[in-house]
C-alpha cells in the first residue's frame, strides 16, 4: 500500500553525505548543475559565487535504497506507527532561560526545581531506580555573581591605578619642564651679563 504525501524536502544518501533531490530536475539520475544563491541544494560562501555540483533528479527510481522525507500536512487517514502515535520529548530544555520560557517562570523562581528529570532503571538486579537531570547551563549562581563583582572591582582598581600613574607622570613631566626652563633662563642671564662686561 502506498501513501502519497505532499513533501517539503527529500534527500537521498550519497557515498557518505546526503545528496538533495532537485525538484526542478525531472530525471531519475544525477546531473551536474551550476548552482548559485537561491538554489535548494547549495549555500554560497561569497556573494555572487556559483559552483557546479552534483544533484539528483526528483524522479524516484529503484536505484534509491533510502529516502528521507518530511511530511508537510496530514492526509485524511492515519499512517500506522507514524501519525497515530504521539511520542513525548525524551529530554527537556537544558539552558536556564529556555527552562524559564518552557514553564513560564519569573526571574525569582528557582530553575533547578523545574528541570525535567527522567527515571533510569539499572540493569543490575536489586538496584534501585534513580533519576537523571541535565546540568543546567547559564545558571546564575551566587558564585557567578561574586566572580562578576570581583572582575568589576579589579577593572575599577586597574583604572584607578593607571589614572594615578598618569597623574604622577604628568606632575613629574611638568616639574622637569619647569626645571629645564629655569636652567635656560639662568644661562641666558649669565651670557647677557658676560657680554655687558
Amino acid at each position: 500500500m502506498f501513501h502519497f504525501l505532499p513533501l517539503k524536502s527529500a534527500s537521498v544518501p550519497k557515498e557518505n553525505n546526503t545528496l538533495r533531490l532537485e525538484s526542478l530536475q525531472l530525471l531519475p539520475t544525477r546531473v551536474k548543475l551550476l548552482l548559485a544563491d537561491g538554489h535548494s541544494c547549495y549555500r554560497p560562501r561569497r556573494s555572487g559565487e556559483r559552483k557546479r555540483k552534483s544533484v539528483r533528479g526528483s524522479i524516484v527510481a529503484q536505484d534509491l535504497s533510502v529516502l528521507a522525507l518530511s511530511i508537510v500536512k496530514q492526509g485524511e487517514g492515519d499512517i500506522p506507527g507514524l501519525t497515530d502515535v504521539v511520542n513525548p520529548k525524551r529530554l527537556g530544555p537544558k539552558r536556564a532561560t529556555k527552562i524559564r520560557r518552557f514553564f513560564g517562570l519569573s526571574k525569582q523562581d528557582d530553575v533547578r526545581k523545574f528541570v525535567i528529570r527522567r527515571e533510569v532503571v539499572p540493569k543490575k538486579e536489586g538496584a534501585k531506580p534513580y533519576t537523571k537531570a541535565p546540568k543546567i547551563q547559564r545558571l546564575v549562581t551566587p558564585q557567578r555573581l561574586q566572580h562578576k563583582r570581583h572582575r568589576i572591582a579589579l577593572k575599577r582598581r586597574r583604572a584607578e591605578a593607571s589614572k594615578d600613574a598618569a597623574n604622577e607622570y604628568s606632575q613629574l613631566l611638568a616639574k622637569r619642564v619647569h626645571e629645564e626652563r629655569e636652567k635656560r633662563t639662568e644661562l641666558r642671564k649669565r651670557r647677557a651679563s658676560s657680554l655687558r662686561k
